[in-house]
């Protein structure tokens, strides 16, 4: 009998260690530092504001890069015969049809528009903030590392552009430089114009917030032993400094985004940004203030889009904000 247990303890034995072995493993990962971006994406996704948020920025973007998908509708066809028709809104919840949201003074759905429109806003945003982020990140990570003369000489250059008001800077570039532009008309030409103005006037936030961040980075443990332990530069500042000094920038790149597409809206507004026959928010709710009191549907569509978005990555960079922060949690 004693040798008949001690066969099925036997047989048993593998199973045991094998499952002992794997609650081990299993407890060995649970207690494994996670890195910082994954614990950042773990508290994301816990966030209802960011689940909000995210859902909102790929239909967004879905909008800029498959406005087909959403409606069938020439944003540039016009008919004299539906000028400033009111929405139908009997057709709010039929998908492919037209005249939704009604439509312009050349009698062009505003629907269509809206969609179309979201492409250049969202793509000047982008473009922006991705130059913005790699001229001022730049500029910020040699000057904090280096220090000495050159942080105070590239510091007070950047004063310089931090001196001067982002729209009215912008404002002035385009009336200046702008001109020929507008004379021939073309979206790319005009486009780039107006994210060279915000990009030469918006770097200088990114290079404060930087150059900050590598200073407090810089003086850790572990960029010490680098260093002493004879590390080049570049390899201190590319593997050591700079993984551990992007989570300020990323939380102001991500807010950024959405004020860049209201910085594009205001100057398309005013006159100098994109203009007709180039769709976007801004355009559009540039022609449609003639007739805000006979057709304040002109505005109010394209208006509530561009809120949106710019709300909506306004909310994404809170919410990676308190998920980059621990002491926000």
């Amino acid at each position: 009998m004693s040798d008949t247990m001690s066969d099925a303890q036997a047989r048993q034995l593998p199973h045991a260690t094998s499952t002992g072995a794997a609650i081990v493993v299993d407890a060995a990962k649970s207690d494994r530092p996670r890195s910082l971006g994954s614990d950042a994406w773990r508290e994301l996704r816990r966030r209802p504001l960011f689940i909000v948020s995210l859902v909102l920025i790929l239909l967004f973007t879905l909008m800029a890069a498959f406005p087909q998908l959403f409606t069938s509708v020439d944003p540039t066809y016009a008919d004299l015969n539906r000028n400033l028709q009111p929405p139908k809104w009997e057709n709010w919840f039929k998908f492919g049809v037209d005249g939704q949201f009604g439509y312009d003074i050349l009698g062009r759905d505003v629907y269509a528009r809206t969609i179309y429109g979201a492409r250049a806003s969202i793509i000047v945003g982008l473009t922006t903030v991705l130059g913005t982020t790699i001229l001022g990140g730049l500029v910020g990570v040699i000057a904090g590392y280096f220090g000495g003369w050159l942080d105070s000489l590239l510091s007070r250059f950047a004063d310089i552009f931090l001196g001067v008001p982002l729209v009215l800077g912008s404002l002035l570039i385009l009336s200046t430089f702008a001109s020929r532009a507008h004379d021939n008309p073309s979206a790319v030409k005009i486009a780039s114009l107006v994210i060279i103005a915000l990009v030469a006037l918006g770097w200088p936030v990114f290079a404060r917030i930087m150059r900050s961040s590598v200073i407090s980075t810089k003086e850790l443990d572990y960029v010490a032993a680098a260093r002493a332990l004879g590390a080049r530069p570049s390899r201190i500042i590319f593997r050591h400094v700079l993984p551990n000094a992007l989570a300020p920038l990323i939380v102001v790149a991500t807010i950024s985004i959405g004020s860049y597409i209201g910085a594009e809206a205001t100057l398309s507004f005013l006159g100098v940004g994109l203009q007709d026959p180039v769709v976007s928010w801004g355009v559009m709710i540039s022609g449609g203030i003639t007739y805000r009191n006979v057709a304040p549907h002109l505005m109010l569509f394209p208006g509530t889009f561009l809120t949106i978005a710019v709300l909506s990555f306004v909310m994404l960079g809170d919410a990676v904000r308190d998920a980059l922060d621990p002491r926000l949690r």
